[in-house]
């Protein structure tokens, strides 16, 4: 750059320097770079030069769980320079930027009140209209997850959860604070293992998709609450996280600390609850909330994931037929609104074979190829 900004002036004159430096001033485009390096600096590290803050980087890594590692953005510029970085920790970079990216051009917060309900906040200009417009039939029976994965950059479940909570309004009727939110969202999708061809997080977005579908029906959602609907939302989302991609008999048999842990019951099925509840916790998300409350929602969430347990299925089966026969079923009472969300949350799980065949054959690829490597 110094060797053309001189070659420029001899050829030019002294008159013609203001000239040159004009046209070596960095372009709007690098500005706004540089103005978007220094906001995520101060953002993650509290200062604005891109050194961390000692202090509280230490606190971080004292808390943070070994599945989700604290990523130093400083990494992207030693990796221009080296090129040393693997094609993995390059994808999940470049998904953390496209995430960070949505949070800083959100309405919500730059302190803006949305025009529309159930607007996206999470979506820059580049996907607001092919995502918006796919968001309006997340409805649907049809819904292609794989297409919606592919639009948000990898973010589909971060990016549904938030629509679902906007367009119910979870949001301002728990006060909940959407950094936290973000950041919980953000943990629980990046704790689903990627390398995983069936139970990841696109897996989780397509659980919560046809949880959402199930949610909607007219004599389940006029007497839902807004703490059914949060549950329910939640626990489709968090069901599968940190799985590893091989089922409870294979723990079992190969002596895995997790069964172990959870004496050889419903052993995945609790990892994923207690997964769930840490970073709950780490997050802070149900921190404003009372102790008893925010421990009450912990146990629910906890028995809807359980109910998951593919080894539990007669036993929900033989009750559901028993209300059906004796028709007693009272959608009034809270835990007979809480047994049907653990009916749609199994449902949900397994309802590839309902799908359309295009998305269903894919799902059967999947969970095939999956089977097989634990076989390997």
């Amino acid at each position: 750059m110094r060797l053309a900004a001189g070659s420029l002036a001899r050829s030019c004159g002294a008159r013609d320097m203001k000239t040159v430096s004009t046209r070596l001033m960095p372009s709007p485009s690098v500005v706004i770079h540089e103005r978007r390096t220094r906001w995520l600096n101060v953002l993650f590290n509290g200062r604005a030069d891109g050194r961390l803050n000692t202090g509280h980087a230490g606190v971080l890594l004292a808390e943070r769980r070994g599945s989700y590692p604290l990523i130093d953005l400083r990494i992207l510029k030693t990796s221009a320079q080296q090129g040393e970085v693997e094609s993995g920790t390059r994808r999940k970079i470049k998904r953390l930027l496209s995430f960070q990216r949505y949070c800083h051009a959100s309405r919500l917060l730059r302190g803006l009140v949305p025009h529309t309900p159930g607007s996206l906040h999470l979506l820059d200009d580049d996907y607001l209209g092919q995502a918006a417009h796919m968001l309006s039939k997340v409805g649907t029976w049809n819904f292609d997850i794989f297409l919606f994965d592919r639009l948000t950059n990898g973010n589909s479940l971060v990016t549904l959860m938030c629509h679902l909570f906007n367009v119910y309004g979870l949001i301002h009727h728990f006060q909940l604070d959407m950094v936290k939110l973000h950041r919980f969202l953000g943990m629980v999708q990046q704790d689903y293992h990627s390398q995983n061809p069936y139970h990841n997080a696109v897996h989780a977005a397509d659980v919560t998709q046809a949880m959402y579908c199930y949610l909607k029906e007219p004599k389940l959602a006029e007497q839902l609450t807004p703490l059914d609907v949060f549950l329910g939302l939640m626990a489709a989302a968090a069901h599968d996280v940190d799985h590893p991609g091989v089922n409870q008999p294979f723990l079992i048999k190969t002596r895995h600390h997790l069964a172990s842990l959870y004496q050889n019951t419903s052993v995945l099925e609790s990892h994923h609850w207690r997964s769930t509840v840490g970073m709950l916790r780490e997050s802070g998300l149900l921190s404003h909330l009372p102790a008893d409350m925010s421990q009450d929602m912990e146990q629910q969430l906890g028995s809807l994931i359980l109910a998951t347990d593919i080894s539990r299925q007669n036993e929900f089966l033989l009750t559901f037929r028993d209300h059906l026969d004796n028709q007693d079923l009272d959608l009034q009472l809270a835990s007979h609104r809480h047994f049907i969300l653990q009916i749609a949350l199994k449902c949900a799980d397994v309802c590839n074979p309902c799908r359309v065949w295009e998305l269903s054959r894919q799902w059967s690829e999947r969970v095939c190829e999956e089977f097989y490597r634990q076989g390997k």
